[in-house]
């Protein structure tokens, strides 16, 4: 992934691409600044199928499962997912806004959809997440501020304080800090990340 291998509208060449819906534009004037991980597994515990693909793609058969009969009416999307082998995904061009936040708030801003990047770790929130989608994240990410002017990098936790928990205890936020090697303040401080 290197600047050059972005394509029109903000997507990536290397990713696999698989177009939502659920997008629209971003405010006028307003860059992308804030990267924002998740996880997903549907149904929850539950790797591999396409049915994190089918739910962004409003092509879920809500009664494959019982869990998924919840979701009848939902519309969302995210910009990437990261499945568990390190395969990178892409349903919403950077450029436009993703509909993966919902009430949010970053530094006092609030939608975070307007100004972010929405990132899904396949995996539980509190469990571990799998060493190629470190690897793959890293990389990401790195494109990703290569682009667009990224001032963070937290968790829908963060940004959705109560109300969400993914990604959850299972995440490591430390190795993502060594390994980029970005300032401290681009991350969730130490207390959050304990909470």
């Amino acid at each position: 992934m290197t600047q050059s291998g972005w394509l029109a509208g903000g997507w990536l060449a290397s990713a696999r691409h698989c177009v939502s819906p659920n997008r629209g534009p971003r405010p006028t004037g307003v860059q992308v600044e804030l990267a924002l991980i998740h996880s997903i597994s549907l149904p929850p515990g539950r790797h591999g199928g396409d049915a994190i693909e089918r739910l962004f793609t409003n092509r879920l058969d809500v009664d494959a499962h019982p869990y998924y009969r919840k979701l009848r009416e939902l519309q969302v999307s995210a910009h990437f997912v990261l499945r568990r082998g390190g395969e990178l995904l892409q349903f919403v061009g950077c450029d436009e806004r993703a509909w993966h936040a919902g009430a949010s708030q970053w530094r006092g801003r609030p939608n975070c959809n307007d100004f972010s990047v929405g990132i899904e770790l396949e995996g539980l929130e509190g469990l571990l997440f799998e060493p190629a989608q470190y690897r793959v994240l890293a990389r990401l990410l790195r494109v990703l501020a290569a682009r667009y002017p990224i001032g963070g990098v937290v968790g829908h936790e963060h940004v959705a304080v109560g109300r969400k928990n993914d990604p959850g205890a299972g995440f490591d936020w430390a190795w993502l800090a060594s390994e980029l090697g970005w300032p401290a303040q681009y991350f969730p401080d130490p207390a959050a990340r304990a909470a």
